[in-house]
């Protein structure tokens, strides 16, 4: 599984990453967390607002912070 978290490196993209980290332990799920910082490649997937998560290039959601148990739900 990959796992991209987008947005340009601000205090709620890196509450996602840690959130997303962490739902990921607790499922017991291995996967590759990769930082997405560029525009380009932000608007490459349509997203409008940040932060947002891709698992396996399909975009979750776009523009909050979901809980970790939220957060379960779109990784399982």
């Amino acid at each position: 599984m990959i796992v991209k978290v987008l947005g340009p490196g601000c205090k709620n993209c890196k509450k996602l990453e840690a959130n997303t980290k962490e739902a990921l332990q607790e499922l017991g799920i291995e996967a590759t967390i990769e930082k997405v910082e560029s525009m380009e490649e932000i608007m490459a997937y349509g997203i409008m607002s940040t932060p947002a998560l891709v698992v396996d290039e399909k975009v979750k959601f776009s523009g909050k912070i979901p809980s970790v148990k939220d957060l379960k739900k779109y990784l399982q």
